[in-house]
């Protein structure tokens, strides 16, 4: 039988724990962890308002200008997210900073303790710590970042005043089906009746409509209920009761920083213009076209499926001249040939990676799925594409790394900077 961790062992020692405790990585439903949640009265947060923000790209993008702006209004946020990127304390964060190691195995520990014979996966885990930490800290406003569709994430657990879906596209087909129609349905799952549903994909699945009526949410759509337009410099923003010319560009996507806006109007109809621009301004989100290094440039970006290697190909527009040269490193289970088939015909030359990490594609299996024609070379680790990339570069060059959160991680700990 295997030994439990306590309140001295490291997080290490529980995370490598809860990998092990649990049959499946993914066991989608909403029994369990509700079951274990009421046990520890963590269902009602009182006070605080929640939102839930799903969707199939866009998530923790939106959730940051949220909290900045939120932040920059006087409020006190908590944000939980998934997956992390260099440390598992990433995933919850308090007023802008990370939970402590000793915070959640506190929180591990009483989660442990109230489950009895429930078993839980380490997804349910997570969130159920997000929520215990949350609790204690009487937050404001809590952003909860759904992991996976949202009908059975274990974020669903909780009411949300304000649910938000960013996009829909295919992705997780196995799980939430292989059409837009259905992944729609699934991440619709997180509306509640009564209360508003700020969608910002244009072109809205039927289904996240029919749902919303169903559930008796009010559906708040962009192009309908609030729209933004792009200008060279600025944009505009225009909703129920808020509407903005001339805002700065911020760094993060914009369809998101319109999505964010639509949040905000619904909690603080009044905000000052400044608080916005600030709190945009301050948004940051590691490895979503993050710039490494100026010459050459080097851009990081955690695109993982077909909707967002779209998005990062019209950002590398604005590198229109300069030679694009991609370190790709994806895993099995993502639709590869669409991805790397997107953004082909801006990148000049691929350098592909196998990644540390059972779910990985192979370099070869990379290289496979470039049209004839195009330029691909495969290596088994990250340090060997990096190197051989690096040899065949100038300062004029464009570099992007992508394909996954495991690419983008696993370049930051080569500590090149």
């Amino acid at each position: 039988m295997q030994t439990v961790p306590n309140h001295h062992s490291s997080l290490t020692t529980w995370l490598d724990h809860l990998m092990s405790i649990h049959p499946t990585e993914i066991d989608m439903g909403l029994s369990r962890v509700s079951s274990v949640a009421k046990t520890m009265g963590l269902t009602d947060l009182g006070q605080t308002k929640v939102i839930t923000v799903g969707g199939t790209n866009g998530k923790g993008t939106t959730c940051a200008m949220i909290e900045q702006i939120m932040t920059q209004a006087g409020y006190k946020v908590g944000v939980y997210s998934s997956p992390h990127m260099l440390k598992y304390n990433e995933r919850v964060r308090v007023a802008g900073i990370d939970a402590s190691d000793q915070e959640l195995i506190e929180a591990f520990c009483a989660i442990d303790k109230a489950r009895g014979e429930i078993s839980l996966t380490f997804f349910e885990y997570a969130t159920l710590a997000g929520l215990v930490i949350f609790k204690q800290a009487a937050l404001d406003l809590v952003l909860l970042e759904v992991g996976l569709g949202g009908r059975l994430d274990a974020t669903n657990i909780i009411d949300a005043d304000i649910s938000v879906v960013t996009s829909v596209d295919i992705d997780h087909q196995e799980y939430l089906g292989d059409t837009r129609e259905l992944v729609g349905r699934e991440k619709a799952g997180i509306f509640r009746a009564g209360c508003p549903a700020i969608v910002g994909e244009r072109d809205l699945p039927v289904s996240v409509a029919e749902a919303a009526h169903e559930i008796g949410a009010q559906l708040l759509a962009v192009g309908d209920a609030f729209d933004y337009i792009q200008h060279d410099d600025s944009w505009d923003f225009n909703g129920m009761s808020l509407s903005l010319s001339g805002i700065p560009i911020p760094q993060l996507p914009l369809p998101n920083a319109a999505t964010a806006l639509a949040v905000i109007e619904q909690l603080i109809p009044s905000i000052s213009e400044d608080v916005i621009y600030q709190g945009l301004l301050n948004a940051k989100l590691t490895g979503r076209l993050e710039l490494f290094s100026k010459a050459p440039v080097v851009l990081l970006d955690v695109a993982h499926n077909p909707h967002a290697a779209r998005y990062l190909k019209q950002r590398l527009a604005a590198y229109s001249g300069h030679r694009v040269v991609a370190l790709c490193g994806m895993l099995k289970d993502k639709d590869c040939q669409a991805v790397i088939s997107t953004l082909d015909d801006v990148v000049d030359t691929w350098y592909f990676t196998g990644l540390n990490c059972e779910r990985s594609a192979s370099a070869d299996l990379l290289v496979s799925c470039l049209p004839q024609g195009s330029i691909g070379y495969p290596f088994e680790s990250i340090v060997q594409a990096y190197q051989a990339l690096t040899n065949n570069i100038c300062d004029d060059d464009v570099v992007i790394v992508f394909g996954s959160f495991y690419t983008v991680a696993e370049f930051k700990n080569l500590n090149l900077g």
